[in-house]
């Protein structure tokens, strides 16, 4: 909203100033600082509210087995960080942007699946929470959203065409000009389901070539693997965030590094100079997504505020699933979800303690007549507080790690 009256400004008025507003890097900082000041203010009478409303856990289900220290915390908190995300994004970006609105429906979707179950946790008496098949059928349903929009919307397209390293480009609607070149040569923006291969040279991989066996016009059938895929990296990814929220501050600090990372790939994948450069795919119109990275950062550090050990509130499954959701959209939009493994590292491993704890323990119960375990408990964070760990000092070991993993992709930019 704010960007709109201050580029209707410049243009009618020319008031110095007012023309900064058309800078991605500009509103980008604004949106952290607002995120930042609206989580940390606002963040406290939102806990304050919600302890009044008594939305706590008697224990907190996802900790160790009588650790009731924590007994009265609120949860709900993941709507400091929806709040805090969604007002910078609504004032300071452009909410024409096919990708801005994508995030939005992302947040509040997620949002609305994990308030649902955090709701029916505390106020109906059910640990439950929401059933775990309607969270899939959440999940699946953000998928089909997302992957028929960023497979058929006329906006999202790619540059498949590489420029030399000292061509001069500059961009008009969806057309890519070489002013370098008298004539000029121009390379079109071109609907696509390519992504990236990290860590290989010439690493576009389009899911449509899986369909080469159809015959021609097979491109025209990609939707049926893109799709699928797009929903499988959703789940996968809501998941693990939702079972990394087990000890305070660690969802937070590590997506909120892997989201730092991700805006990286956002910019630059969004500028027709820096693709150029670093020979990667450039994908107009998402540069834009950097402002609502950067207030996704800002609600996330901001969150960590309160979140904290001790933490004053919990972010729920309002939060992690949200967080996680997000995560896996803005991955797929950058052409980037191959990278999921390493930059959500930390993601994959919670789900792989889990997933290798139940299956060993119900292939030992049935050979041996009783369940063995791989770790002391699961996810993995509990393991190591079963060890005696504090778990300041796991989050903390943790964030280095997520810290190590971010650098890692980051490098692939230019490691191939």
């Amino acid at each position: 909203m704010l960007y709109y009256l201050f580029d209707y400004l410049h243009k009618v008025t020319d008031l110095p100033g007012t023309g900064v507003f058309r800078y991605i890097t500009f509103r980008s900082g604004l949106a952290i600082i607002l995120s930042l000041l609206i989580s940390t203010i606002f963040g406290k009478t939102i806990i304050n509210y919600l302890r009044k409303l008594q939305i706590g856990e008697t224990v907190r289900e996802l900790g160790l087995q009588g650790q009731t220290e924590k007994a009265g915390t609120p949860t709900m908190g993941g709507l400091i960080i929806i709040l805090a995300t969604l007002v910078p994004v609504l004032l300071l970006a452009k909410l024409n942007n096919v990708y801005i609105i994508l995030m939005i429906i992302t947040t509040v979707w997620m949002g609305i699946i994990g308030f649902l179950d955090d709701y029916i946790k505390v106020f109906k008496k059910d640990k439950e929470g929401l059933k775990g098949r309607f969270k899939v059928i959440g999940q699946i349903g953000l998928g089909l959203i997302v992957g028929f929009i960023l497979y058929f919307h006329p906006a999202v397209t790619v540059r498949m065409d590489t420029a030399k390293p000292t061509t001069v480009l500059t961009q008009t609607s969806n057309v890519i000009t070489d002013a370098s070149i008298s004539g000029p040569v121009k390379m079109y923006a071109e609907k696509s389901t390519a992504t990236t291969i990290p860590f290989f040279k010439n690493n576009e991989f389009d899911y449509a070539d899986l369909l080469v066996w159809l015959g021609d016009g097979y491109e025209n059938y990609a939707w049926i693997i893109f799709i699928p895929v797009v929903i499988f990296i959703i789940t996968a990814v809501s998941n693990g965030a939702n079972l990394t929220d087990g000890i305070d501050g660690l969802a937070a600090g590590t997506s909120a590094i892997s989201v730092l990372a991700l805006g990286v790939f956002a910019f630059v994948s969004g500028n027709i100079v820096f693709s150029n450069y670093l020979n990667i795919m450039y994908i107009p119109n998402i540069g834009e997504l950097s402002i609502f990275i950067a207030a996704f950062v800002g609600a996330l550090v901001g969150f960590l505020w309160y979140n904290t050990y001790p933490a004053q509130v919990f972010m729920g499954d309002t939060g992690s699933l949200t967080i996680g959701g997000i995560i896996a959209v803005l991955a797929i939009a950058v052409r980037k979800e191959l990278l999921i493994p390493i930059l959500c590292g930390i993601f994959l491993v919670e789900n792989l303690s889990v997933v290798m704890q139940v299956t060993y323990f119900k292939f030992t119960k049935k050979k041996y007549g009783e369940g063995r375990r791989i770790f002391l408990m699961a996810p993995l964070h509990h393991h190591f507080q079963k060890k005696g760990l504090h778990e300041s000092k796991i989050v903390s070991r943790f964030w280095i790690v997520a810290i190590f993993l971010a650098i890692f992709s980051l490098v692939s930019l230019k490691l191939r």
